[in-house]
């Protein structure tokens, strides 16, 4: 991200014009003061391990003990990653960007006062990169949400987050534009400001003067991965409903017309008769979709939707996006010179997937991260163990104690603790101890060779 500072004489003539701009504050001291406590850190761990592909070759080759040796010794390794984000309420609820957590296998978050605590990601939105967190903690104070849409370019904007890791940092800038199309997907409609935004800011609250969120940090221009004065919020308004979405199902189902779209230019507007240029041309409309069925054709110009005027293509799914599946919208168009209002109940994008990550419905499972089954002689002899009895890993939960450990798929866990295992129920038993921070100490064959490992409890 870039940012610039405001030349001094350009101050000057700002305020010069009344009704231009706000005046400077003063101070942002009690602003910063005021909001310290519902700005955190965000910090996830995404553990990888290296591909372990064993080189073909002969059954009961001489060399296949030796490279089973090597990719033995490989052990998982970490990478850590930084963000930023804001408390949305005092039950516990955290907003961050999508991309800073996407992926990781365990994300904590860290208050003004240095205290963390484990995040529970309880949805994600990937199109508008939103992510909704969820941590056990008590004494939170949750932001307020301001009204984004009543911004003027001009106004006094403030950003506190954690820049290159550099805690609680607040910056100071103006809205420099609005509804800006970076190409960052189809809900493009960005707040530019030139308050300092940073790697590290990703997440974080950008505040107007009266300490209420108006925008979440997310993107920057840059081409040295620095502050160069072009800095892009996701406007608070396009985001509010999302919260709602994800904390009462963790997914975000949007609605669509079901047609294609694209912007008008001279020679179409001629062709077509049009005043200006404002409004989506339909090139293409979906057969079975909502817009055919309620009677919307090829060649059509939606000009408006509800109360909200489409200037360009880009405003349509915007303004779309804003209405759930199965709700009436009043479609303006305009077809042969005439203008038409037609009703239609938009309906369900088919491709929508964010949602709530996946939960072990047992909760043993979830706390080791194993997915077990009992071994048979058909799993033994293709498994090529000398294990008689015993559970097979079937799958394993990426991040999990588990994995961490080294346990892979295929594996047959023998004992625990001194203790034979011989359904998964008996291992869910044993690894019970690991809610009570005990650590399991597991005997396990990988397709005839003995291994031993530690399962160390779930990090809190």
């Amino acid at each position: 991200m870039k940012t610039e500072r405001l030349v001094a004489g350009f101050i000057v003539i700002l305020l010069s014009v009344p009704g231009i701009a706000q005046a400077m504050p003063e101070s942002f001291a009690d602003l910063a003061d005021g909001q310290k406590y519902s700005v955190v850190n965000i910090s996830t761990t995404k553990v990888t391990r290296p591909q372990q592909r064993m080189p073909q070759m002969p059954f009961g080759s001489p060399f296949e003990d030796m490279f089973r040796d090597m990719f033995r010794n490989q052990q998982p390794e970490e990478r850590h990653a930084l963000g930023s984000g804001f408390i949305l309420s005092n039950d516990g609820y955290v907003i961050t960007n999508n991309h800073v957590v996407d992926g990781a296998d365990e994300v904590v978050v860290r208050n003004s006062d240095g205290e963390e605590f484990k995040a529970e990601v309880i949805g994600t939105d990937a199109k508008l990169d939103l992510a909704l967190l969820k941590i056990e903690a008590r004494g939170l104070r949750g932001v307020k949400l301001g009204n984004s849409d009543k911004l003027r370019v001009g106004d006094w904007v403030v950003a506190i987050g954690n820049p290159f890791g550099l805690e609680q940092t607040v910056t100071a800038g103006i809205v420099s534009a609005k509804g800006r199309v970076i190409g960052a997907g189809p809900y493009d409609n960005f707040i530019q400001t030139d308050a300092a935004i940073n790697p590290g800011n990703s997440g974080g609250p950008l505040f107007n003067v009266k300490g209420e969120v108006i925008g979440i940090n997310t993107a920057i221009y840059s081409r040295s991965g620095g502050n160069n004065g072009i800095g892009f919020a996701i406007p608070i308004n396009l985001a509010k409903s999302v919260f709602d979405e994800l904390r009462e199902s963790g997914r975000v189902q949007r609605a669509r017309l079901g047609v294609m779209i694209r912007d008008i230019d001279k020679e179409t507007m001629k062709a077509l008769g049009l005043k200006n240029r404002h409004g989506a041309l339909i090139p293409q409309v979906e057969a079975g979709s909502a817009a055919e069925k309620a009677g919307i054709q090829a060649g059509d110009v939606i000009v408006r939707i509800d109360e909200h005027q489409i200037r360009q293509a880009h405003d349509l799914p915007i303004r779309v996006a804003n209405h759930k599946p199965g709700d009436r919208v009043q479609v303006e168009i305009v077809r042969d010179g005439k203008s038409i209002t037609i009703p239609v109940v938009v309906e369900a994008m088919p491709d929508d997937v964010a949602q709530r990550p996946a939960r072990e419905a047992d909760k043993q499972q979830a706390t080791h991260g194993l997915s077990l089954k009992k071994l048979t002689p058909e799993a033994a002899e293709s498994l090529r163990t000398r294990a008689k009895q015993g559970v097979v890993v079937q799958q394993i939960m990426r991040g999990s104690p588990a994995f961490r450990a080294g346990i892979e798929p295929g594996d047959v866990i023998v004992k625990v603790n001194g203790r034979v295992v011989t359904t998964p129920e008996v291992f869910d038993k044993y690894a019970a101890v690991l809610a009570d921070d005990v650590a399991l100490r597991v005997l396990f064959d990988r397709h005839g060779d003995q291994g031993f490992t530690v399962i160390y409890p779930p990090k809190k």
